[in-house]
């Protein structure tokens, strides 16, 4: 019995050891995760860029951006990112329409499960 109680307990705790899912916080430091894009006119596209940081000890790898609606386009830095050094991601909103906006954009790294989540807001002037 006490055999059965040591295997659960060893096999419990490799399984918390080992199953902490990294966050994209734990792999790399935006500068800002929210840009306020100012007062656009209407036609005038207006573009945020973000600034992340490598902070893990490998490569890392930005494997999709994708904006929250088809307004906003995205670019990306596409070559991995070495340990302590600087990648950034653009979001270019289509200020088509006049009035407020908040745009999201989401980042995918690769080995991260979760995404980081990016904000674009400002105000479309006519």
């Amino acid at each position: 019995m006490k055999s059965v109680l040591a295997v659960c307990i060893s096999f419990l705790l490799v399984t918390v050891a080992f199953g902490q899912a990294k966050k994209p916080s734990d792999v790399a430091k935006f500068s800002s995760e929210s840009v306020d894009l100012g007062k656009p006119k209407v036609g005038n596209p207006v573009t945020a860029t973000f600034t992340l940081t490598n902070i893990s000890k490998e490569d890392l790898v930005i494997e999709s951006v994708t904006p929250g609606c088809g307004c906003t386009k995205s670019d990306y830095t596409k070559e991995p990112i070495k340990p302590g050094k600087t990648g950034t991601i653009t979001a270019t909103y289509n200020a088509a329409v006049p009035g407020n906006f908040t745009k999201k954009v989401y980042v995918k790294f690769l080995g991260i499960d979760q995404q980081q989540e990016l904000t674009i807001q400002g105000v479309v002037q006519q």
